[in-house]
């Protein structure tokens, strides 16, 4: 195959071809099902292949799908490190979760089906699930308008925003995570959600001797198109940015200090692994692969949300199917670069995973 061809045209496409790669590779296959079912009442899981040990000291845990809809480049990386996975030593593990948000990749969503962003989900028990950044509530009206999909000068609007408030102070608003709006974007929900729940209780009993976990988590549509950018969380890495630069032979940015495309987000996957693994040593980075310009994401996220709750729900409407372009191009050019990326960056990460010492 082309490295084009390992994306899949739906969740339900996807998810069998992934355990059926499980199985040739010979990978250990575990299923955490979720209640909730997809657009025509199937089942859906994050489903999870090991190869290597039941009991590994080291491990690279690769993760697909936390946005959902996001899900098909990262599911189509795991499909081709399946049919060419790298070397693991024997005292370490392979672990490739695909789709943590199934719900969102089967209904053409970036949230589950509480509306919630699960990346501004993993709330600590220290923080409250509550509050909102007050530019967040200023622009609320613009980002999230009730009512189904119309046209209503949106570019023009965000760009006055834009004007008034400065690009990346807005970013960070409205990126941030948000808890007081629950039909709005990037909200972060009242609870820990299922599948949230699921994954870190398989993470705590699975990998309870692990000493070393390095976790790259693979999303789509932030950065300029065919452009990859690697972000640290902060607080969820014991390696420097520089060093995990050089390990992964491409520039890791801390959004703590000045940057075009991060941004600092509460509640996400990252920080939840060092208090999930309070006896190991973690490093986190987030992979995003770059698609359309970031209003372009942002107006068809708007239009999603609006036509999921106020319009048509299904993942046949054009809002979703546009939304589905503006994360996962249909462009061959830009899958296979987007496999390349993955698999280059997956590889350079099991080389430091399971080869500095613990």
């Amino acid at each position: 195959m082309s490295d084009a061809d390992y994306f899949s045209p739906d969740y339900a496409t996807a998810r069998e071809r992934f355990r059926n790669a499980a199985r040739r590779a010979g990978a250990h296959l575990d299923t955490l099902t979720l209640t909730v079912r997809g657009p025509n009442g199937e089942a859906l899981s994050i489903d999870i292949a090991r190869l290597g040990t039941q009991t590994p000291q080291r491990v690279l845990l690769h993760t697909s799908g936390l946005h959902g809809i996001e899900g098909f480049a990262g599911s189509a990386v795991q499909l081709h490190a399946l049919e060419f996975p790298p070397g693991v030593p024997p005292d370490g593990a392979l672990l490739l979760v695909h789709v943590l948000n199934p719900y969102g990749m089967a209904w053409l969503r970036r949230a589950n089906e509480n509306n919630v962003d699960l990346n501004r989900n993993f709330i600590a028990d220290s923080e409250g699930w509550a509050g909102a950044p007050a530019r967040y509530r200023a622009i609320d009206a613009l980002i999230n308008p009730p009512g189904p999909p119309r046209h209503d000068c949106f570019y023009a609007r965000a760009i006055a925003c834009v004007l008034r408030y400065g690009f990346a102070s807005l970013k960070q608003a409205v990126a941030e995570g948000q808890y007081e709006f629950p039909r709005g974007l990037f909200f972060g929900g009242r609870t820990l959600e299922e599948g949230p729940r699921l994954y870190l209780d398989w993470l705590g009993t699975t990998l309870a001797g692990a000493r070393y976990i390095f976790a790259l988590d693979c999303h789509t549509g932030l950065g300029k198109r065919c452009g990859e950018s690697l972000i640290q969380e902060a607080g969820a890495s014991t390696t420097s940015a520089a060093a995990l630069s050089a390990a992964l032979g491409h520039q890791v940015t801390d959004p703590a200090h000045a940057s075009d495309v991060a941004y600092r987000i509460r509640g996400g996957l990252g920080g939840a692994l060092p208090r999930c693994f309070p006896d190991a040593r973690v490093d986190f980075v987030l992979q995003e692969l770059g698609t359309y310009s970031a209003l372009r994401v942002l107006r068809a996220l708007r239009d999603e949300n609006r036509c999921h709750h106020h319009g048509n729900a299904h993942p046949d409407d054009r809002t979703k199917r546009r939304l589905l372009e503006r994360l996962t191009p249909r462009s061959p050019e830009w899958r296979a670069w987007a496999v390349s990326a993955g698999v280059e960056r997956l590889t350079a990460a099991a080389h430091f995973a399971f080869s500095r010492p613990l």
